[in-house]
């Protein structure tokens, strides 16, 4: 793999250079690979001149040519390296890439302004390894630092606002395998950022299927002021936003390191074949979840095209299962449109304002609404069995069905709580038409919404087609696994978590877990009648 970019070394950068190296970060990790089918450890770690990180070309191709036999490739070593210890929050650093995903072999460019004189970025695949939970794949070399153009409108009437950098190096992905990568940023003066990229599966044929939001990342993501939800100085919100800017900060990929992550880390400690996905890639390419015995919504899962919804539905009708580890999912309805240099890089979402969408008076499908509400109502719990309902919420897990598959090696039993798993927002079942029968109540707990008498739940329908659907019902289902939650929530609740999760992955990649595990119909048994004036999220 190969960077190419700005790279002029003067002596004060060579000075700099000496400086990474005493780092040691990711130099000790150099001859590391990444698993079966990745690069070898010459390959695993090259600079931007092609050479691998601390063996000079010539000797590589030396030893290259002398050696009969090849080494045995070790085994890839994880560290935290990927972490941040010192967040950039105010333009020390920020960055972004031009393609939020991509099959091996995209050239992803990466775009970075920063105050500081220089930076070195290094990428770390996700993963359960020896040693840590990153598995270091590359790094570009020490770069002059340069403080790029501030943010513009890229469409003054929606408020889209893109950060409008030029590419600073582009990294050849094509020895690195499928999965859930971090690039991590750090200039000479120690500031630091995180930028989240995805290296697509070809095919996600008999694998479990993990699949990032990202478009509800981008939706929170206020950088340059404006969101979804937000605008700078009292504006109004975006009616569109873009990929092409970075996250900003801890808070602006709103939840990838405390939801999708410990997901990814948890199942691949299963074993189990796995695949790797954004949202987006379900959206560009619908036969993305054909053959795949599992998907996994990883998180906070809010906003969807309607051809996201159609592959997921899909899949479910051809023996997929589904998990949505999350709360709050398919909520409001978007459309996706091209950036400056790849398809599907603009959110356009009248959050706010629905009938502003010029779609919205036609009566489109496609107009840019909750799924639930006009002009073409499509209430989403036909698929994930129930709806969003409150935030914010803050109560415990209440064991309704304890002798569900799911909950084996828990050894909970019924009424037992789960400390403070349902939060900041939740979900329940409506007993209407729509729901998805059999279905079996997993949890149930009674609560109040804004002073209003509610409740919310987990549930696990099963389909015509032997499918069996989870859904988790909070959005702390994820950061529980690691206990980085909002606050801390103890190890009953982390252990429950991770236990379930990993029952999931490794049923699920047995194929439709509703032939084996039925689903047991009781909503009967419990009080679903009080319809809470559902706020918006």
């Amino acid at each position: 793999m190969t960077a190419t970019g700005p790279s002029d070394a003067t002596a004060e950068e060579m000075a700099m250079r000496t400086r990474w190296a005493r780092l040691g970060t990711v130099v000790v990790v150099a001859v590391l690979v990444l698993g079966t089918g990745c690069a070898s450890a010459e390959r695993a770690g090259r600079d931007a001149g092609g050479a691998a990180i601390g063996i000079p070309r010539a000797q590589a191709d030396t030893e290259a040519t002398e050696q009969a036999e090849p080494e045995p490739t070790p085994e890839p070593r994880g560290s935290e390296d990927w972490r941040l210890s010192r967040t950039s929050f105010h333009g020390e650093v920020a960055a972004y890439t031009t393609h939020a995903s991509g099959v091996p072999g995209t050239r992803v460019g990466l775009k970075v302004s920063t105050t500081e004189g220089g930076w070195e970025a290094a990428a770390f695949r996700i993963g359960s390894y020896d040693g840590g939970t990153g598995a270091f794949v590359w790094e570009s070399g020490f770069r002059r630092g340069r403080q790029q153009p501030a943010p513009r409108y890229s469409s003054y009437e929606r408020r889209t606002v893109v950060a409008p950098w030029e590419r600073d190096l582009t990294v050849d992905t094509s020895t690195w395998t499928p999965g859930f990568y971090v690039f991590r940023l750090r200039t000479d003066t120690g500031w630091e950022t995180q930028v989240p990229y995805v290296v697509t599966s070809e095919s996600a044929e008999g694998t479990v299927a993990l699949v990032a939001p990202v478009t509800t990342w981008q939706a929170y993501n206020e950088w340059g002021g404006y969101s979804l939800y937000a605008g700078a100085n009292g504006d109004a919100p975006s009616h569109a936003v873009s990929f092409d800017r970075p996250y900003n900060g801890a808070t602006g990929a709103n939840d990838y390191r405390t939801a999708a992550i410990p997901v990814v880390v948890r199942a691949e400690s299963t074993g189990v074949p796995l695949s790797y996905f954004t949202n987006v890639d379900l959206h560009t390419t619908p036969r993305a979840l054909a053959g795949a015995r599992g998907y996994v919504s990883m998180g906070h899962d809010e906003y969807w095209t309607n051809t996201m919804r159609d592959v997921v539905l899909g899949a479910r009708d051809a023996g997929t299962n589904l998990a949505f580890l999350g709360a709050n999912t398919m909520y409001w309805r978007i459309r996706l449109e091209p950036g400056t240099e790849a398809p599907a890089r603009v959110v356009v979402g009248y959050r706010h304002s629905a009938h502003l969408d010029p779609l919205y008076a036609q009566g489109s499908v496609e107009a840019t609404a909750m799924f639930r509400e006009p002009p073409v109502p499509r209430p989403e719990h036909d698929l994930l069995g129930m709806q969003y309902e409150c935030y914010p919420v803050d109560t415990d897990y209440v064991v309704a069905s304890p002798g569900w598959w799911g909950f084996r090696g828990t050894g909970v039993r019924h009424g037992d709580h789960i400390p403070g798993l349902v939060g900041p927002e939740a979900d329940r079942v409506y007993p209407d038409g729509r729901l998805p029968r059999p279905l079996q109540v997993l949890s149930h707990s009674p609560y109040s919404c804004r002073g209003v008498t509610t409740t919310t739940q987990s549930v696990y329908y099963t389909a015509g087609s032997g499918a069996g659907v989870f859904n988790a019902g909070t959005l702390r289902w994820g950061c529980a696994m690691v206990d980085r939650c909002e606050r801390p929530l103890g190890a009953v609740t982390q252990e429950f978590t991770r236990t379930v999760t990993g029952t999931l992955v490794m049923e699920f990649a047995r194929g439709p877990v509703g032939t084996r595990h039925p689903a047991r119909d009781n909503v009967e048994e419990f009080d679903l009648s009080t319809v809470n004036t559902v706020p918006a999220s």
